[in-house]
């Protein structure tokens, strides 16, 4: 593609785009490495860790949103077919919705468990549902599919990205990339 000026995100969306993909990361390890969650156990150690990062995840989240509506974004690049521009906003809705829905779901699977949801012991959150709470258990199933569907969908992302940046060059990364003074 030509090589004109590409419109670049702020870098307080950079920013909260950056931070994220680092919670995650940082959450999908803890979820991978704390243990199997039984009836009756204390959330400790791993599983504590991985609630509080939830939380962080769910409030940048929420600030990176509001930042998003609040501000002017970038245009999108006019040289991309029209199905890019739907596919991508897709795939971004489906990203922000999917976090809030792990969020809330993991928040009231807690909740269900007594278990206490803070920001790591500084900001205590209210329980969603009951202990023991029917609800919370299917939120709780809930959580755990959902976990593999937005890994999936993480991976679409990288790919297009890497599609754009190996195959067609067209300078889109950039768009999310810390600036080169």
């Amino acid at each position: 593609m030509d090589a004109i000026p590409t419109a670049h995100y702020s870098g307080a969306m950079k920013g909260f785009h950056w931070l994220v993909v680092v919670l995650l990361a940082v959450q999908y390890t803890l979820g991978w490495t704390m243990p199997e969650l039984r009836r009756g156990m204390p959330p400790e150690g791993l599983v504590n860790l991985h609630l509080s990062f939830g939380v962080a995840i769910g409030a940048v989240m929420a600030l990176r949103l509001g930042w998003r509506l609040l501000t002017p974004q970038p245009a999108a690049d006019p040289r991309l077919p029209a199905w890019q521009h739907k596919a991508a906003a897709a795939v971004h809705g489906l990203l922000y919705l999917l976090v809030f829905t792990l969020v809330l779901t993991g928040w009231a699977d807690a909740s269900r468990r007594g278990w206490p949801v803070t920001l790591f012991g500084a900001l205590d959150l209210p329980a969603l549902v009951a202990t023991g709470s029917s609800l919370g258990r299917t939120l709780g199933e809930i959580h755990e599919a959902l976990v593999t569907v937005l890994l999936v969908l993480i991976g679409l992302h990288v790919a297009a990205v890497a599609v754009h940046v190996v195959l067609w060059r067209d300078r889109i990364l950039e768009r999310m990339l810390p600036r080169r003074t």
